[in-house]
């Protein structure tokens, strides 16, 4: 009896079907943060093996935002990560609409639909902090950055949050940029910088001239097919879905004395002030002064949070909240760009 009853068990037993137990999608990953401690950026890491961070994310977009809206950053490690597919499946899963890069400043390529590498300046130099495009009309409210093959040393993405840039600048200068705004003046086929083709995106001048038209760009044909503009902008806005203040704009970022000292010294023996590729003033057309030069690279400098890329990591930042830079680096370093979710600024005359 007993072995009879035994052999139904087992028979049984072989035929149950154990049923997944279910799990929700947090539970599916861990948080938390750098060693710096700091809120930003928050990092997102897999909890259970093989999760796809592409099915994961479009599941959890609304989680993603709040998270975003609140860190400025959120940085993926350790996923399956290892392709420019995989990274264009991840960017595709946002459901936000992606944009080309516009107003081109800064040699890159791209690679497929809407993804780029990464400012392709010497590897020695350093690219200021700044926030994406935010000379232009119409600019991305998310970007992120893939890490596809770290540099040997050094090449990290520095981040700063704005909210706190504009916290740590005086009130003296936070009235006088909120008054009178920033201007970038820049200069084409002078022979540095890319062309104002390049820049636009085409050769036909009416074209051109009709972008700046309807993006409140001033422009002056020179002689040679050259081509000078001015755009003014403001330099402290407020964030379009929290509302809150922030420094945005590339004031530092394109003021001369932000270059490499041999490189400002060399283009200063070459061109005259109004003929640089480009440089910035208050939106007046005054000179900013050093010192408030100074102050603002200060600010920049003691909220920068820098961390080693890991082959895999992928950061997304919110462009408004959050500003990005480049490290000089050795080796070869490969990090691809996108960027998304185009907003139209208002505060433009």
């Amino acid at each position: 009896m007993e072995s009879i009853l035994s052999r139904a068990f087992v028979g049984k037993r072989a035929s149950f079907k154990a049923k997944p137990v279910a799990r929700s999608q947090e539970d599916l990953i861990r948080t938390s943060y750098l060693s710096s401690g700091g809120p930003t950026p928050l990092v997102i890491m897999p909890a259970v093996e093989l999760i796809d961070l592409s099915d994961w994310i479009a599941g959890n977009l609304t989680y993603l935002d709040e998270k975003l809206l609140l860190h400025g950053g959120i940085l993926f490690r350790g996923f399956d990560l290892h392709t420019q597919e995989d990274f264009q499946k991840v960017l595709d899963a946002t459901k936000v609409e992606l944009i080309n890069y516009s107003e081109s400043s800064t040699p890159r390529k791209q690679l497929g639909s809407h993804v780029y590498t990464s400012t392709e300046f010497p590897p020695d130099q350093v690219i200021a902090l700044h926030n994406e495009l935010s000379t232009a009309a119409t600019f991305p409210l998310k970007i992120w950055f893939f890490a596809l093959q770290p540099p040997q040393q050094g090449g990290e993405t520095p981040i700063a949050d704005v909210r706190n840039v504009y916290k740590r600048l005086s009130k003296a200068v936070q009235e006088e940029f909120a008054s009178r705004g920033w201007m970038v003046v820049r200069n084409y086929n002078d022979g540095f910088g890319p062309t104002w083709q390049e820049a636009f995106h085409t050769a036909d001048k009416s074209e051109v001239e009709d972008y700046c038209r309807r993006n409140a760009i001033t422009l002056e044909w020179k002689d040679h097919d050259r081509l000078r503009t001015w755009q003014v902008r403001p330099a402290i806005t407020t964030h379009v879905k929290t509302g809150e203040v922030l420094w945005f704009n590339h004031m530092a970022f394109w003021h001369i004395s932000s270059l490499n000292p041999a490189v400002r010294e060399s283009l200063l023996r070459e061109f005259a002030e109004q003929d640089l590729p480009f440089h910035t003033y208050y939106g007046d057309g005054g000179r900013i002064e050093a010192a408030v030069i100074d102050e603002v690279r200060a600010a920049y400098r003691d909220e920068t949070i820098s961390f080693p890329w890991e082959k895999g990591d992928l950061l997304m930042l919110d462009n408004m909240l959050i500003a990005h830079g480049r490290n000089s680096y050795t080796g070869p370093r490969r990090i691809l760009v996108g960027m998304g979710e185009p907003y139209t600024r208002t505060d433009l005359s």
